[in-house]
């Protein structure tokens, strides 16, 4: 299995039989698999997508948004009960290239990714239940482990 590092941006490469053994980068040793969403620039947010063999969940947020910091604790509490599943978060006024590239017309946004293309999304805020349900309906079987 293939997962970029949040850190550094390398790409290292991690039997599956390990990817719950708390694998570190082997360029910055930097937890690979943390239970917790990581913040992504405008530039590490297409290498993470492309190079990380497990889904990606995609959080466009920012600090002014109400409904964005509602949903956050609903995004992190998602992210403790989905550990085969990448959380990020990207702040879209400090991102905004990534934001355009993205086409996100509203905020929040989640945009999942399966193999480096988009496969669902959502705008608005949900509950923790709600949001893990969508992504159990999205994530493929074979990468939800």
């Amino acid at each position: 299995m293939l997962l970029s590092c949040p850190a550094c941006g390398t790409t290292n490469r991690i039997p599956d039989a390990r990817l719950h053994d708390d694998p570190v980068c082997g360029q910055c040793g930097a937890q690979l698999m943390a239970p917790d969403p990581v913040n992504l620039s405008d530039a590490a947010l297409p290498k993470f997508i492309a190079h990380t063999g497990l889904p990606v969940l995609v959080d466009f947020w920012a600090a002014w948004c109400g409904p964005c910091r509602t949903m956050a604790p609903h995004f992190a509490a998602a992210a403790q009960q989905l550990p085969d599943v990448r959380f990020v978060k990207v702040d879209s006024d400090a991102a905004p290239q990534a934001s355009a590239r993205h086409a996100i017309r509203s905020i929040p946004t989640l945009i999942l990714f399966q193999g480096g293309a988009e496969v669902a999304r959502q705008s608005g805020a949900v509950p923790t239940a709600q949001l893990v349900a969508w992504l159990k309906q999205h994530v493929r079987p074979a990468a939800a482990g």
